[in-house]
């Protein structure tokens, strides 16, 4: 007998959940606009507002903080043959950007004799400061007979400082005058949620976002700053106990915090290699170090080769020990077993019938 049963459509298989992905649209020495795609709906804010917050007070700067004007006791004093009031002056100085190659403290001089005017780059700075701003104008000497020295004071700092925190409460010598510090390079920061479409999906998002610099620092690099800085505070909550977990203590990481925290595709490995770490769920170098070489061995497609590459990229970072693969009490470190492969295979024992050697390919 024929059998006329009405089958049940068959149920077409979700499409695969892509992967983000940042694009630079535009970047130059003082404005960059990047965004972020694609983004379930909602995350394009949540990743957005905080890092506009950090990009508007916690990017670390330099600036002067205080400056000592030759015969000049304090800000109320007139400056002969300077045209400038000694509080203008003050102003103009407090507008001075500056590039620091090192995040330390140091000292600028003006020594300038002659009419005419005074700018920014008039001054003579020390090899680890870069005045960004050298058209700045400070002041007008309309006397060929007179001269001005002034010495700066140049600390780094996040945020802005008003001249009177700089006084240290009365702190300073006579002739020493506190200035305003504006210490953060970015200017103005905005972002955008827009929404788009993947394949026939339409509840997907786009993160749009644009810095302004004053050109002491990139967007970019303040981007990226602003980026770690945020996943060091959240690296925090990634490390609450679970049962059975032994609590990790963020002072005893194995390497520095900022090579623990870097994102593996900062490691220049190959597509095929990034590609299997990426599909296992390691985005960071830490995730890694937390990984026996067998238990990498044993992440699909990821083979001999592949360890051996990943071993170089970590040698490069000088990065000679990780977790303990026996767990948080084993006896040997990630470095050691990874020490232990060599171009001929693995240093096994023959009767060990776990070992992975399967390189797919490889």
């Amino acid at each position: 007998m024929l059998n006329t049963q009405i089958l049940p459509p068959m149920r077409e298989p979700e499409p695969e959940t892509p992967d983000p992905a940042i694009r630079v649209i535009e970047s130059t020495d003082t404005y960059a606009c990047v965004a972020l795609e694609p983004l379930e709906r909602g995350f394009a804010t949540t990743v957005g507002n905080p890092l506009r917050r950090l990009l508007l007070s916690s990017i670390q700067g330099t600036a002067v903080t205080w400056v000592k004007i030759e015969d000049v006791p304090h800000e109320y004093t007139v400056i002969p043959g300077v045209k400038e009031e000694v509080m203008d002056l003050l102003l103009s100085i407090k507008r001075i950007r500056i590039h620091a190659l090192a995040k330390r403290p140091g000292k600028m001089r003006l020594d300038v004799a002659g009419e005419g005017r005074v700018c920014a780059g008039d001054i003579a700075t020390a090899s680890d400061f870069q005045i960004v701003n050298p058209e700045l104008h400070l002041a007008t000497l309309d006397n060929p007979d007179v001269s001005l020295s002034i010495e700066f004071n140049v600390e780094p700092g996040k945020g802005y400082q008003r001249a009177e925190q700089n006084d240290n409460m009365g702190g300073l010598p006579v002739g020493v005058l506190p200035v305003d510090a504006i210490y953060n390079p970015v200017r103005k920061v905005e972002y955008s949620v827009q929404p788009m479409m993947v394949g026939a999906q339409t509840d997907w998002e786009r993160l749009v976002l644009q810095v302004w610099t004053d050109g002491a620092i990139t967007p970019l690099s303040a981007i990226q700053e602003a980026s770690e800085n945020l996943v060091n505070h959240f690296f925090m909550f990634n490390q609450l106990s679970r049962p059975g977990d032994v609590p990790l203590d963020p002072t005893n990481l194995p390497v520095a915090s900022e090579v623990y925290l870097m994102p593996i595709e900062r490691l220049d490995l190959s597509s095929r290699t990034l590609n299997c770490l990426k599909r296992a769920k390691l985005d960071r170098v830490g995730q890694v170090l937390d990984l026996s070489p067998d238990d990498l061995l044993n992440i699909r497609n990821f083979g001999q080769k592949s360890l051996e590459e990943l071993q170089g990229k970590l040698a490069e970072l000088g990065v000679s020990g990780g977790r303990p693969s026996g767990g948080p009490n084993g006896e040997q470190d990630f470095g050691d077993e990874l020490g232990s492969m060599t171009g001929g295979g693995l240093v096994f024992d023959p009767d060990d019938d776990d070992l992975n050697y399967d390189d797919d390919g490889e």
